[in-house]
């Protein structure tokens, strides 16, 4: 089989048909990564009678597991459970810390704050942290989707786009954990305890639409580039 042969043209219409599955996927990561550590950290402060910190160490496993078996059998990892994962672990350190009542509520954002710092530390990196988010959820396992994603690497516009991305997810993230210490040290624990989840949940919901509007008029942009790439490259070959 010639290299022609082996190198088929992205369809055009491919992004917008793949839209819907990419918010499905982005759903059930989520949720399954939401839901089974709580259920295990739970049922160990219920069952096992666990300290806090043990029941932390349990809500791991799910992650862990999760993340060992990606990397073992298809050499990648969910990163929604690395980022589950990553929140536990910086949440165990936590606990180190003490115990203070200001604390405790800061606490719940160390791991957002922790995160957006990773994505601007990211920048500097010969790719940001959320280029391969990106990939993830747009390519999952199929290779010819992962090379045309790796392929598209090469046009400024999309490093640029990947680029700003990243950051505004960094920005999100560390502004959670700076809204959050100013709610704490303004307003009353029961207040906080309110209005914190509300608050991160409107911030991740909106720039989540956000990255996925930006991102589909990304790729209507770039994909003919690639269509020609490929077509050149199939061409060049024969």
């Amino acid at each position: 089989m010639s290299t022609a042969e082996a190198t088929p043209v992205p369809h055009e219409r491919a992004p917008e048909e793949g839209t819907p599955q990419i918010l499905r996927n982005i759903i059930a990561s989520v949720a399954w990564n939401a839901i089974v550590p709580v259920l295990l950290y739970q049922g160990a402060k219920m069952y096992l009678h666990a300290s806090e910190f043990e029941a932390l160490v349990i809500a791991t496993l799910f992650p862990v597991a999760e993340s060992a078996w990606g990397l073992a059998h298809e050499r990648d990892m969910d990163p929604v459970a690395g980022v589950v994962l990553f929140g536990i672990i910086v949440d165990l350190l936590a606990l180190t810390l003490g115990g203070s009542p200001k604390l405790l509520l800061i606490r719940e954002s160390f791991a957002t704050g922790a995160l957006g710092v990773g994505c601007f530390v990211s920048l500097v990196l010969p790719r940001p942290l959320m280029f391969y988010f990106g990939r993830y959820f747009f390519c999952g396992q199929n290779a010819q989707k992962r090379a045309y994603y790796d392929q598209s690497w090469s046009l400024p516009e999309v490093r640029h786009g990947n680029r700003l991305i990243t950051s505004v997810w960094g920005i999100v993230f560390t502004g959670e954990l700076v809204i959050r210490v100013l709610l704490v040290f303004t307003l009353s624990a029961a207040a906080v305890l309110v209005l914190s989840p509300l608050i991160l949940g409107v911030l991740t919901v909106s720039t989540i639409v956000w990255t996925l509007a930006y991102a589909g008029r990304l790729r209507k942009r770039v994909l003919p580039v690639l269509v020609a790439m490929a077509a050149e490259a199939a061409g060049t070959a024969s």
